[in-house]
């Protein structure tokens, strides 16, 4: 029965804690800089947290109770000899030593009560010191004040015959300095802590650089980046710098591939281009036309795909013109469009992929539709864009499949009708490599919706 209660038990206390430390992490700060600066002012503030609790308990402590010692022997010895020498006369000459030497004033009040007392201080050392050396020295009812006048102590002691009341400056019981240390402390800790988030800025600095570098050349805009900072932090962005390189050059070196063969079938296509344009027109020859025609298109979506217009750099475009250039050329398609646009129009991406990205969406569209509706939203973080169609859509278990390559619909619609196979996956493409996606949904019309969204 031990044995299997003693791991449940374990496994309980388990996710007990895997379930705080979830808590926690929703609490604690996402950012590296934030993260990085709990880790500089924690450890500090606890260590003075534990400083103070050590030097003020321990010390001061120590300190007081040997000051409050001392200060009530003298109020002791000021009992005995007014018990071994009494009269008006010996009291006056027994004030006036105790105000010369002891730097008290004391006087002998007529016999009665004391005043009520007074609430104790939430935080005193004094008051409890010196409460416990009267009641040892001296062992007669008291009345104390450590709060009523904030640099004096007064203290009324009982007697048989009269009542003696001490008024002495504070620092004769306590250690009067430790307001300073406090002082002291709080203004090093925050020179120090400022003095740390400074570095600690600089130090994150280059992590923040690097990351906005990688995440420019994951938008394919071509960005200015020195590693600097750490040695580890220079590591990473060394790193970085070779794999950007190593990319650019295999793009560099796909593109004179895809170029070199590009060459080479453009040239035995413009051959049979003529050997065709030199045969008599017959029936044949129109069919053999149509067929090198459509393979020099199939070559030029091909190329296309694989290319993925890499090469073309980033620039700031107005986002509200752009669109409205894709709508008129709808419009001389014969197509009815409508454009509307929201928010700040400018907006860096790659112009000639962006515009063939919508461009094959628009042309999907214009295929199985006969109105187009574009849409688009610029926020402070997203540009998204929304084509509609009247079509007759895609349904919601194939719209993933359509962007594979070379993927072709039997039902509904048939992108790429008569085409390659590509237009949606060139879209796809272009998109991620601006850091985005692209989303098919029902349209507002009935049809599909195509739905564009890049970061800016």
């Amino acid at each position: 029965m031990l044995s299997l209660s003693l791991p449940v038990s374990l496994a309980q206390s388990r996710s007990w804690w895997r379930a705080f430390w979830r808590k926690v992490a929703l609490i604690l700060p996402k950012g590296l800089y934030a993260r990085a600066l709990l880790i500089v002012i924690v450890p500090m503030v606890i260590l003075q947290c534990v400083l103070t609790f050590v030097f003020m308990e321990r010390h001061w402590q120590l300190v007081t109770k040997r000051l409050s010692t001392a200060f009530t022997q003298d109020i002791a010895a000021i009992v005995e000899l007014h018990k071994s020498y009494p009269g008006r006369t010996n009291d006056e000459v027994l004030a006036q030593i105790a105000q010369q030497r002891l730097k008290i004033d004391m006087e002998f009040l007529p016999n009665g009560e004391l005043p009520a007392a007074l609430p104790k201080p939430f935080f005193s050392i004094l008051d409890a010191a010196l409460s416990n050396e009267i009641r040892r020295q001296i062992g007669k009812p008291f009345w104390l004040d450590t709060v009523g006048r904030s640099d004096f102590i007064e203290i009324r002691v009982k007697l048989d015959d009269s009542i003696l009341r001490v008024v002495a400056l504070r620092g004769a019981a306590y250690a009067s300095n430790s307001q300073i240390f406090l002082w002291w402390m709080i203004g090093t800790s925050f020179v120090l802590i400022v003095a740390a988030i400074a570095f600690l800025r600089n130090q994150i600095k280059p992590i923040l650089l690097l990351a906005g570098a990688a995440e420019a050349f994951g938008k394919g805009r071509d960005l200015e980046f020195y590693p600097r900072g750490a040695r580890e932090v220079r590591q990473a962005g060394k790193a970085f710098v070779e794999m950007k390189r190593r990319i650019e050059r295999a793009f560099e070196q796909r593109t004179a591939i895809l170029n070199g063969v590009s060459h080479d079938l453009r040239t035995i296509l413009t051959r049979f281009k003529l050997s065709l344009a030199l045969m008599r027109e017959t029936d044949e020859a129109r069919d053999l036309q149509k067929d090198v025609e459509e393979m020099q298109r199939m070559l030029e979506a091909y190329l296309a795909f694989a290319r993925g217009d890499a090469g073309e750099s980033a620039a700031n475009i107005d986002m509200e013109e752009f669109l409205e250039d894709l709508r008129l050329d709808a419009e001389r398609a014969g197509f009815d469009a409508k454009v509307s646009f929201s928010g700040d129009p400018l907006v860096t991406v790659r112009p000639d992929a962006f515009k063939r990205c919508l461009a094959n969406l628009i042309g999907n569209a214009q295929s199985h539709a006969n109105r187009i509706s574009i849409e688009a939203v610029r926020d402070r973080r997203f540009l998204t864009i929304h084509i509609d169609d009247d079509g007759p859509g895609i349904p919601p278990g194939r719209r993933e499949d359509v962007f594979r390559p070379f993927f072709r619909l039997d039902d509904a619609r048939n992108q790429d009708e008569g085409g390659t196979g590509l237009g949606l996956a060139i879209a796809l493409d272009i998109a991620r490599s601006h850091g985005g996606g692209i989303t098919l949904s029902d349209s507002k019309a009935g049809g599909l919706r195509a739905s564009v969204r890049v970061p800016v």
